[in-house]
């Protein structure tokens, strides 16, 4: 019986060792967010609302690097494949409105959800965040993506880089209207991103995570960008965040912006544990969800 379960737990650590590197994974991965403020369970398995063949409407069809999926969840899309020659696959969730029809520029909305979404986890396992779906309100001629990427490091930068420059090449996108999103270990990614090409964004909007990315980078640039986070966050606390924001504010008072351009372009929203209870939430980091429904943050992103 003890060689029995010694072999057991072997194979159970040979799992656990075989998956983290093949995600790409090299440290403690964050938390799952639910939307009832707990821990939610990296293997539930979402329900999809319709299966088989989309109608895609006046929507032209693909760019043939692209393998379409047939699962629909709640109205995207799920497990699109671009099929890139330097990334390997990357995976993602789409709506494309049926008025899209490639005549007219539409905005870009791509938001990167935290581990619980990486395509690991399983198909569909990114839709369990809101910022997709809430995004719909803010734009009608908006495509929205969500990821389900490999990591929150480099890796899934490079990709999300990679998936932003084919929608702009391939599909009638304004180049004055792409958005990003990060949400906990998405964020952390969105922050690599604003390292390497925050030219390619109107605006970033970073929600309880911490920020990894180069930040002279993005201070030349000049893209605007939201930090959000609860002051307690229980995984990553606000201060990788806060010091963030001082770097950056410092970045722009040395190129001579005034305190009210600042302002303009740079924001850091702390929110204390009243704000997270409020929206029925007890742990600040599974709170992250109440940002996809604060119409002051995400109105801000959607109107610059």
């Amino acid at each position: 019986m003890l060689k029995r379960k010694k072999g057991l737990l072997g194979l159970l650590l040979s799992a656990l060792v075989f998956c983290l590197t093949a995600c790409g994974v090299t440290g403690a991965a964050p938390p799952s967010v639910s939307q009832d403020g707990s821990a939610a369970d990296a293997d539930t398995t979402l329900a999809f609302e319709s299966e088989g063949e989309i109608n895609t409407g006046t929507a032209p069809p693909a760019p043939p690097d692209i393998a379409v999926g047939t699962q629909i969840q709640r109205g995207f899309l799920n497990d699109n494949i671009l099929h890139t020659a330097e990334h390997g696959d990357i995976h993602y969730s789409s709506y494309i409105p049926e008025t899209y029809d490639g005549s007219e520029p539409y905005a870009l909305f791509i938001t990167l959800p935290g581990w619980e979404g990486l395509y690991f986890q399983g198909v569909g396992a990114n839709m369990a965040e809101d910022f997709g779906t809430e995004a719909l309100k803010y734009k009608d001629k908006m495509i929205v993506l969500s990821t389900q990427l490999n990591d929150w490091g480099e890796t899934s930068a490079d990709m999300t880089i990679a998936l932003t420059e084919y929608f702009l090449a391939h599909y009638n996108i304004d180049p004055e209207r792409v958005h990003l999103h990060g949400m906990s270990g998405g964020g952390e990614t969105g922050s690599l991103v604003m390292g390497k090409r925050p030219e390619l964004y109107a605006a970033y909007l970073a929600t309880s995570t911490r920020w990894d990315g180069e930040l002279e980078v993005l201070a030349q640039a000049q893209t605007p960008v939201y930090l959000a986070i609860g002051e307690d966050d229980s995984y990553y606390g606000s201060d990788s965040l806060k010091q963030a924001y001082q770097t950056l504010h410092g970045l722009y008072a040395e190129q001579g912006l005034t305190e009210e351009a600042i302002d303009g372009i740079l924001v850091l929203d702390v929110k204390d544990q009243a704000y997270f209870s409020q929206r029925g939430y007890t742990d600040q980091h599974a709170g992250g969800q109440a940002f996809a429904h604060d119409e002051t943050v995400m109105g801000w992103l959607f109107s610059q």
